[in-house]
């Protein structure tokens, strides 16, 4: 039987809507990802870095620019022992500097994904998927790497129907 794994980096903490901060307790990413889990039979897996960014939204994006240009591979709290049960995965993150985070880029080479479908989630304000399925297809080249879909951030409360028409579109529905 197929299985799915919906794994997720999401930012709570102070975050940037449409033009102001605001503080949230649970990030976009992961409310998008608790619809997709109320719609589908799936595994959850949370990308949660050891150190991690700034609660600070200012703070957090000048961190993640770093990392970035330093191709940093952060250290993740935990990992799954293996992929390998997984046919589909669901890959859900914010756009951060116009690709994935750099958290996300550690939790896919450990794996190989070969044989894979990858399903691109992303959240943004406007910068929809940035280069990150470009990025995801270079990182995980055995894997069958679909087109995205971007979410816009403040809005992933109220994304259920499109989530619905994604996963309907990608056969999980």
């Amino acid at each position: 039987m197929a299985k799915t794994l919906v794994a997720f980096f999401s930012r709570a903490d102070e975050n940037y809507f449409g033009g102001a901060m605001r503080y949230v307790k649970v990030g976009n990413t992961e409310i998008v990802c608790g619809i997709i889990n109320e719609l589908i039979d799936a595994d959850l897996f949370k990308i949660e870095m050891k150190e991690p960014y700034s609660p600070v939204y200012m703070t957090c994006i000048e961190e993640a620019k770093k990392d970035l240009k330093e191709k940093a591979r952060p250290e993740l709290v935990t990992m799954p022992s293996s992929v390998d049960e997984y046919d589909t995965v669901i890959l859900a993150y914010p756009n951060y500097w116009g690709t994935m985070p750099m958290a996300v880029f550690t939790f896919l080479e450990a794996y190989d994904f070969s044989g894979k479908t990858i399903l691109p989630l992303c959240t943004n304000e406007g910068s929809g998927m940035g280069g990150s399925v470009r990025d995801i297809r270079r990182t995980c080249p055995g894997a069958a790497v679909k087109d995205g879909l971007s979410v816009t951030g403040s809005r992933a409360a109220d994304s259920a129907p499109a989530v619905k028409k994604w996963l309907s579109a990608n056969g999980l529905l």
